[in-house]
């Protein structure tokens, strides 16, 4: 039954983002301005969420939004963690302001959806390109956050399966340095009803917690993406205490800690502090949640 459901609100968005497309590429070409645009685009992604909930049985249960700005000319750094699409779609449907993606170029291949996001004003990058790549980010991030429009960003760069920690990376937080504005950090939990890679979707509960403000005066770059890191993990293993340990980390030295955040042993030392290498417990696989 999950797997019919799944296909179901696949199909009902494949077909909802032509005619949303089409009044976006519409509205681009007669001249309408930026806003006009971006609304018919969070249409289309707060159709595609709240949709979810009758075909999917997938809800999301949003707490902070008290820490957001609320001067509109104030621009912000959104540093959200990244377990799934849905929080893609999400975030642009339960913001109240104009939200810019920093994403990659490919996805401007999608047919449809690409199209869409290339008429908006958003950062593509070809991370090829390196340096120069970055160079855009700053010039475009600025420019936007000037406008009072709110960058958002994967700190962790790609999708990350539930109770793991990715790579942390400073690009956002060299952004709001160089802009001179707060970041905010956002954790999801979205992999409990909407795994990273299956197709299959459970039913269930997305929680968002919205952190508060974290001021980039006075901070390094690595400082200060310490500071979002620290308080979205955290955060994560309070909403999320016992995740799923993935099939593909049986073999590996993973294992959760007490309150079932995962752990890596690697010569001595865990990810989430250090302990004496003769501490080191064994793997265990976690009991499944219903």
């Amino acid at each position: 039954m999950a797997f019919i459901r799944s296909v179901l609100h696949l199909l009902w968005m494949s077909v909802t983002v032509i005619p949303y497309t089409l009044a976006v590429l519409i509205a681009r070409f007669s001249g309408a301005k930026q806003q006009t645009v971006y609304a018919i685009a969070r249409a289309w992604l707060a159709l595609s969420v709240n949709s979810a909930r009758p075909l999917l049985g997938i809800s999301n249960r949003v707490t902070g939004m008290e820490n957001l700005p609320v001067d509109p000319k104030q621009g912000v750094v959104l540093l959200c963690k990244h377990q799934s699409t849905y929080e893609t779609f999400l975030m642009p449907a339960i913001m109240p302001r104009q939200l810019a993606y920093v994403f990659k170029k490919e996805l401007l291949k999608i047919p449809f959806f690409g199209w869409s996001i290339g008429s908006l004003d958003m950062v593509h990058i070809d991370r090829s390109q390196g340096s120069r790549a970055f160079a855009k980010l700053l010039q475009q991030g600025r420019k936007l956050l000037a406008q009072g429009t709110w960058v958002i960003m994967f700190p962790e760069g790609t999708r990350i399966a539930r109770g793991e920690v990715g790579q942390y990376k400073s690009g956002g937080a060299r952004l709001a340095l160089s802009a001179g504005v707060p970041v905010v950090p956002i954790a999801v939990t979205s992999a409990r009803v909407w795994p990273r890679k299956p197709f299959t979707k459970r039913p269930g509960v997305v929680d968002v917690s919205i952190g508060p403000q974290i001021s980039s005066e006075g901070l390094t770059q690595d400082e200060l993406m310490q500071k979002a890191q620290d308080w979205i993990e955290a955060e994560m293993r309070r909403l999320d205490p016992r995740p799923i340990l993935p099939e593909s980390n049986k073999k590996s030295g993973a294992g959760l800690d007490s309150d079932g955040a995962r752990i890596v042993w690697h010569l001595g030392r865990r990810q989430t502090g250090d302990r004496p290498a003769g501490d080191a417990q064994p793997c265990r696989r976690a009991t499944q949640e219903q």
